[in-house]
């Protein structure tokens, strides 16, 4: 118990200088700022979710008790309690048929949470940090866009040390009408890959300490629920409303659209084995997200096909490949 208070403690601390960096106003903050759920993930996965839990109150408690209340919340519902709660998932396990891979050789058959879920609930998480901010800047829709309009143009213009047109960039007012709109989905989508990638390099570190309990699970046969597919179409279906609802739902529909695009990355894996070229296709699709970002798009569709259709079972069967590992 001592060892996971002690750990706890630690891990708080450097989550607690991560997010702290981003006081800084420099660039290179930024990396870090997002990778500060990463030492509580890292104290669940490898010694216990009550290790992390503690980590995500010392990281809170510091950050509040140097930088005021508004860092204690921020960063406690933000960062500390999600990441807490993925780990605590992610080592969740039940026992499971003789097919299902054990703990250890010889060890009874454990069914281990599920990767897919993982990532949705990534997702859920992601869209709920955001739209808790949402009402700072208003109530209404009106209200809101006026609200984050000001604080954008406050931070533009102290950034450019006040003039009204960006060099490059064009008339200032025109930016910050398209941030309005672009912000707040792109914040769902940003929380949700940082959360995604800090549980997988979290685990990766400890399975590379040894302390991993779970095996590490085939992540290339990740699945969603079905039922997400109809919640998918409701939040886009509903994004279309000029209204405060409107723009909660397209905060969820952004946020879940990444989800099905993590999974599209899956598929993806899935039905190129067996091609010769696939690690030149994998670099390329993946160079081309990360440089352009829109490719996304087209594997999240592929992760909504594979949903709603089976993609890959289709696909190996008629490669006469096995369906699943």
């Amino acid at each position: 118990m001592l060892q996971i208070g002690l750990v706890g403690l630690g891990a708080g601390a450097a989550a607690a200088l991560l997010f702290a960096s981003v006081t800084s106003g420099t660039w290179m903050s930024i990396p870090l700022f997002y990778l500060a759920p990463l030492p509580i993930m890292i104290a669940g996965l490898g010694w216990s979710h009550w290790s992390a839990l503690v980590a995500a109150f010392a990281a809170s408690a510091a950050l509040g008790f140097a930088f005021g209340g508004t860092f204690f919340i921020a960063f406690f519902a933000g960062a500390g309690l999600p990441a807490w709660w993925l780990g605590y998932l992610a080592l969740l396990a039940r026992p499971g048929d003789a097919g299902v891979i054990g703990t250890a050789p010889g060890s009874a058959a454990l069914e281990w949470y599920p990767p897919g879920r993982l990532v949705v609930w990534a997702a859920v998480l992601a869209a709920l940090v955001v739209l808790v901010a949402i009402p700072n800047f208003g109530l209404d829709a009106e209200s809101f866009r006026a609200g984050l309009s000001q604080s954008l143009t406050r931070m533009l213009r102290s950034e450019t040390d006040g003039p009204a047109d960006m060099p490059g960039l064009g008339n200032l007012d025109r930016l910050v009408t398209f941030l309005v709109a672009a912000v707040p989905p792109a914040a769902a989508v940003i929380a949700t890959v940082t959360s995604v990638f800090n549980l997988w390099l979290a685990a990766r570190v400890v399975k590379f300490s040894g302390r991993l309990t779970r095996p590490w699970p085939a992540l290339a046969e990740m699945t969603f629920p079905k039922i997400l597919l109809a919640a998918l179409a409701l939040a886009i279906a509903v994004s279309f409303l000029d209204s405060l609802v409107g723009i909660m739902a397209g905060v969820v529909s952004s946020a879940l659209l990444m989800a099905y695009g993590v999974l599209g990355f899956a598929v993806l894996h899935a039905i190129t084995r067996g091609i010769g070229s696939r690690p030149f296709l994998l670099g390329g699709v993946y160079a081309s997200v990360m440089v352009f970002g829109w490719p996304i798009l087209a594997l999240s569709v592929l992760g909504i096909a594979e949903t709603a259709f089976d993609l890959r079972a289709r696909v190996a069967r008629k490669r006469g490949l096995p369906t699943r590992l």
